[in-house]
C-alpha cells in the first residue's frame, strides 16, 4: 500500500462517507425506537393476514413463526430498504472511483504516472474503502444503540447479538463492493459502472422479495446476495451465521482479484 494514495483518496471522500454515516445513523436511531414500539399494536390475528406474513417474509428474508416476537421489530431496523441503501450507496461510491472514475474524469494517466504499481494502487484504495465501511457501519450501529437506549429495558436488543449482525452486515457490504470493482474495473465510465451495480442489487433485492411468494424464484434465491443475510434468525438465536458470512467473504475475495487482474492487465488511457 501507499500512504500517498490513501491521503488522496481519504481527501477525496470523507465528506461523502461522512455524510452518509450521518444519515445511517439517523435513520438507525430512528428505526431501533420507533419499530419496537409497534410490537404492542400488532395482534396475532393481523400477523396471520397472507399479504402481511408475505410482506414481512420479504422484508425479514425468512419463514414467519406467526408469533410476535421482539427480534422480528428489532430485525427490520437491519433490513429496511433505507438502511440497505446507504450501505450499498457508499460501496458502490467507493469502488467506482478507480478505474472508471479516473477514466470518466480524464485523470487516469496522472494515476497512472505516480511511481507506484497497480496492484499498490489497487490495495491502497481497497484499504480506504474498507475502513471507511468499517466507519459507516460504526455509525450506523452507534445510532441503534442511541434509539435503543430510549427503550424500557426489556425491549432492548442483545449488544452481542447485534455484533453478529453487524459483522455479517460487514460481508454483504464488502461483496457488493468487490462486484462494484469488478465492473469498475472492466468500465470506461463511472456513471455507467454505478448503474450496473445498482441494477446488480435492485435485481438482488427484487429476486429476494419474489422468493418469498413465488416458488420457482425460491429455487434460484441463491444467487441473491440478500438470501445470505437474514438478522432476525441471529437475533432470536444467537448463532453466527457461519456458512452465509463464508458464501459472502468468498464470493469477495474472488471478484476483489478479479478486478484486480482486469485493472493490471488493461490498457488504460485517457487519450
Amino acid at each position: 500500500m501507499n500512504r500517498g494514495v490513501i491521503v488522496k483518496a481519504a481527501r477525496e471522500t470523507w465528506a461523502a462517507t461522512l455524510l452518509l454515516g450521518l444519515g445511517l445513523l439517523f435513520v438507525e436511531a430512528i428505526l431501533s425506537y420507533v419499530l419496537p414500539t409497534f410490537q404492542e399494536q400488532f395482534s396475532a390475528t393481523f400477523l396471520q393476514l397472507r399479504f402481511v406474513q408475505s410482506f414481512l417474509q420479504a422484508l425479514l428474508g425468512t419463514e414467519m413463526s406467526g408469533r410476535i416476537d421482539p427480534g422480528m421489530f428489532v430485525s427490520v431496523a437491519w433490513v429496511h430498504p433505507v438502511v440497505l441503501a446507504i450501505v450499498w450507496t457508499h460501496a458502490i461510491l467507493l469502488c467506482t472511483r478507480v478505474p472508471a472514475g479516473e477514466v470518466d474524469r480524464g485523470t487516469v494517466d496522472i494515476l497512472l504516472g505516480l511511481p507506484v504499481s497497480r496492484w499498490e494502487l489497487c490495495c491502497s484504495e481497497t484499504f480506504l474503502w474498507i475502513v471507511s465501511g468499517v466507519a459507516i457501519l460504526s455509525m450506523g450501529m452507534a445510532g441503534n444503540v442511541l434509539g435503543s437506549s430510549r427503550l424500557p429495558p426489556e425491549m432492548r436488543p442483545d449488544a452481542s447479538r447485534q455484533m453478529i449482525v453487524l459483522a455479517n452486515l460487514l460481508c454483504l457490504y464488502l461483496a457488493v463492493g468487490a462486484l462494484t470493482w469488478l465492473l469498475s474495473s472492466m468500465s470506461n465510465r463511472r456513471g455507467r459502472a454505478i448503474s450496473a451495480a445498482f441494477g446488480a442489487v435492485l435485481a438482488s433485492f427484487l429476486l429476494t422479495y419474489v422468493a418469498q411468494i413465488w416458488s420457482p424464484a425460491e429455487r434460484v434465491s441463491f444467487l441473491s446476495v440478500l438470501h445470505y443475510y437474514r438478522p432476525l434468525p441471529v437475533l432470536r438465536d444467537g448463532v453466527w451465521p457461519a456458512r452465509d458470512m463464508l458464501v459472502l467473504g468468498a464470493a469477495a475475495a474472488g471478484l476483489w482479484v478479479a478486478a484486480g487482474v482486469i485493472f493490471n492487465r488493461r490498457d488504460l488511457s485517457t487519450v
